[in-house]
């Protein structure tokens, strides 16, 4: 299965307008009522599944917010046959603009094998915050494979070029402790960049070109996001 979803946003008269609204199964993008530049990402259709290309755009004209948040988490499985699914996520944002990427949980179900892949160009000015959660396996069951990406730019300069690549070993208790989840915030452009920060299975790091990056590593879902919200207070 191919599918490409599309979201551009405008400011029109001081407020945010969706001029482009594209969903294509099982991507289905829902705008909120009421609150303008909020639009909920949701599944339609039981994916990604092996083989699957999934590709989602985000554009924010200059000075419009956007905000796309996740309702339900995504369950990676595999295809009737093996192969690889992929999730790829772009971001344009202008100047004075800010775009929020907010999904649920990533749950890596054993014999899967996925490649999730995030972009973003932003102009000097524009905002970005990203949230990632991983879940490596349901309860009691091994993760699949996967393929992290994420690389962001701000005006000229690279903000943050990463890669994480999980399979059984590093996902083995002898390499994350028993731990499952991984959770991580990156957010660009925002004001007073914070101090690093340590904790334990958690840290929060201040980026060269402006930002920060906090990362938790827990037993479950909800506490690693707590840890993740810690981070950002503190920093």
């Amino acid at each position: 299965m191919k599918a490409h979803a599309r979201v551009v946003a405008e400011l029109v008269d001081g407020r945010t307008v969706l001029r482009e609204l594209r969903s294509q199964s099982p991507l289905t993008l829902v705008p909120h009522r009421g609150k303008p530049g909020l639009v909920h990402l949701v599944n339609s259709a039981s994916a990604p599944l092996g083989g699957d290309e999934l590709d989602l755009t985000l554009i924010a004209g200059p000075g419009a917010a956007l905000r796309i948040a996740g309702v339900a988490a995504s369950l990676v499985l595999p295809g009737p046959k093996p192969a690889l699914s992929r999730f790829t996520v772009h971001v344009e944002a202008a100047e004075g603009s800010t775009v929020e990427y907010l999904p649920e949980a990533t749950v890596v179900t054993q014999r899967a094998h996925h490649a999730a892949v995030f972009t973003g160009s932003l102009e000097p000015s524009a905002r970005l915050i990203v949230r990632e959660m991983l879940v490596l396996g349901r309860e009691g069951e091994s993760p699949g494979r996967l393929t992290s990406e994420t690389t962001v730019r701000r005006g000229e300069r690279p903000v943050l070029s990463q890669r994480l690549e999980i399979d059984s070993l590093i996902a083995s208790p002898a390499v994350l402790a028993g731990r499952r989840v991984l959770a991580t915030d990156l957010r660009v452009g925002y004001e007073d960049p914070p101090s690093a920060v340590a904790g334990e299975w958690c840290s929060l790091v201040p980026l060269a070109a402006g930002g920060s990056l906090a990362t938790a590593l827990a037993h479950d879902a909800v506490a690693a996001q707590r840890m993740i919200g810690l981070l950002n207070r503190s920093g």
